[in-house]
């Protein structure tokens, strides 16, 4: 399935081709059995099946999945994903159902319990450059292929201590582009605890809380926090960076993390 579909729309008096993005369902499905379906960009779902997997706690490490397959049908995509009996077990204990909107983070949570996981601090990392940060996001733009050709896409990326970014990854859903970078990290064997992720959209709740389950120590964003995402990093020992824009940011949780405030 194409991530990009070209149209005709009615633009400046006249009939032309404008892309737009593919919105597809995607459904996770462990062990043969459904879990959830979400609305997503149809790529990079290996990434997409690996990231959603560890940072919804379906399975306890990346070696617990033992295969991947995309099965494509005409209602959508099926991620057919099979992983450790240890985790399958643990999942049919607590399993629900999230027919849900496009990243839509929570909604189709059975409780108010299974809201907040139980997840320990992180270890306190060296301070990370701030002038990395404002060097990733400014390289990111230029990355961004679906966004160039859409405008509709959010994306999220690693930045390391240089400023170098690198696991690209968009779609439609903001949550969605934040699990296909960790599972592209967790693929590629790459720890999160010395590098940064950058999101180009508000940081929530729960994207604070994907980014602790993998180990990132501090996530940025083009835009702002919620009142309990930022609660939420206190609490994980998370540097919590928003409006990460045009040489400036708004860090609200973690500053004595945080080195070269002035770059």
């Amino acid at each position: 399935m194409k991530s990009v579909v070209r149209r005709p729309v009615w633009r400046d008096g006249a009939c032309r081709p404008d892309d737009l993005a593919e919105e597809a369902p995607v459904a996770f499905e462990y062990n043969g059995i459904s879990h959830a379906v979400m609305l997503a960009t149809p790529a990079d779902l290996d990434d997409f099946a690996i990231g959603f997997s560890l940072s919804e706690g379906i399975v306890a490490r990346r070696l617990n999945i033992f295969d991947i397959h995309c099965a494509e049908s005409n209602a959508g995509i099926t991620l057919q994903i099979e992983i450790a009996s240890e985790d399958f077990v643990r999942l049919k204990a607590r399993r629900r159902s999230l027919a849900g909107r496009t990243g839509c983070g929570l909604c189709g949570t059975e409780s108010l319990d299974q809201v907040m996981r139980d997840l320990p601090p992180l270890p306190l990392a060296e301070p990370f450059p701030l002038a990395a940060l404002h060097a990733g996001v400014r390289r990111l733009p230029a990355l961004q292929v679906l966004q160039q050709a859409t405008g509709a896409t959010h994306a999220a990326c690693r930045v390391d201590r240089d400023g170098a970014i690198s696991h690209v990854r968009e779609d439609v859903g903001r949550h969605n582009a934040l699990d296909k970078t960790l599972g592209a990290l967790a693929r590629d064997g790459i720890a999160a605890g010395d590098s940064a992720v950058v999101i180009t959209s508000r940081a929530s709740f729960e994207m604070v809380q994907k980014a602790a389950a993998l180990g990132v120590g501090t996530l940025a964003a083009v835009s702002a926090p919620t009142a309990r995402a930022v609660r939420l990093a206190e609490g994980l020992n998370i540097t919590l960076i928003g409006f990460l824009r045009q040489g400036a940011c708004v860090i609200y949780a973690g500053s004595n993390r945080m080195v070269e405030f002035g770059a």
